[in-house]
């Protein structure tokens, strides 16, 4: 068995639009295993002002998409990075990155745990 070694869960909330660009970054630095998720949510501009036939409607729940991404602790800040400097635009609503203690990983197919499952 592997050297067992600090996990981390990079959670990424982006713009749907980022998605590409970000999950190519990604792949270029060698992180490729991810999980995608379309989400709804809102922050601190607690959503938007729009109009429709005349009328204006506040749509307070925007699409965003989180991205799961499951590494050892030495490569959670060169996550971080790609991600942060990939999905900003410099404007409100480019999301947040949360990492997370991994406790424990088990690859389904063969048993194998932690390190050697990611």
């Amino acid at each position: 068995m592997a050297e067992m070694s600090e996990m981390r869960k990079v959670e990424a909330i982006i713009r749907p639009m980022k998605l590409e660009e970000v999950k190519s970054a990604l792949a270029d630095a060698g992180f490729v295993s991810m999980t995608v998720i379309e989400v709804r949510g809102r922050g601190q501009q607690k959503g938007i002002v729009q109009q429709w036939r005349g009328r204006e409607y506040c749509v307070d729940l925007l699409p965003k998409t989180r991205i799961e991404v499951v590494v050892s602790e030495r490569d959670v800040d060169k996550v971080v990075e790609v991600i942060r400097n990939t999905a900003a635009t410099d404007s409100i609503g480019d999301g947040k990155i949360f990492v997370i203690p991994v406790e424990r990983t088990i690859r389904i197919r063969t048993g194998e745990e932690d390190g050697e499952a990611l």
